[in-house]
């Protein structure tokens, strides 16, 4: 039987995942009065679009890589505590998402948009799993509601963001 202990951090990591869900979902939503986000331009040179699809092709990579799941198969060592993993994944996070800020100049507004509330929602995240732990904790007890959370949410954060990306990716190419 799981710990009241475990059992908070689940909420708490539910309640989070949950909270980056609703959050890019209402991003998706289209909005009445506006023109499709990524709807091709007529007069752009034949330069413009593979820039744009290169775009939308590093930033569906940034956001399989700040994917909690994919960061902690890359920066887990076992002598990690909770705060050295936190720091890791926090820093790692940041570090990503600024190689590829200059991208939102080919994206859409609410391509971009999904990305840094994808990007800020699991450092949220993150950050909140951790306050629950001890810092000397070993990071696997980070790591395992964080995990935990994201397998029991079904639709992940990250996949719904590069469903986003994917489509709107879609969009240009037509």
């Amino acid at each position: 039987m799981p710990s009241s202990q475990t059992l908070l951090y689940i909420v708490i990591t539910i309640g989070a995942i949950a909270l980056v869900y609703m959050t890019i979902k209402d991003l998706v939503k289209p909005k009445k009065q506006e023109e499709p986000a990524a709807a091709p331009n007529p007069n752009a040179s034949a330069t413009v679009l593979p820039l744009q699809l290169q775009a939308y092709e590093r930033l569906v990579l940034l956001v399989e890589r700040i994917n909690p799941q994919s960061l902690i198969n890359r920066l887990y060592i076992q002598e990690m505590t909770v705060v050295d993993m936190q720091i890791a994944l926090v820093q790692t996070i940041k570090a990503e998402f600024d190689h590829n800020i200059s991208q939102q100049i080919y994206v859409s507004p609410a391509a971009w948009e999904t990305v840094k509330t994808l990007k800020e929602q699991t450092i949220t995240l993150i950050n909140q799993v951790a306050s629950q732990l001890p810092a000397d904790a070993p990071a696997k007890e980070l790591n395992i509601p964080i995990l935990e959370a994201f397998m029991q949410a079904g639709e992940s954060p990250s996949e719904l963001a590069s469903q986003i990306l994917n489509a709107e990716a879609k969009k240009i190419m037509k």
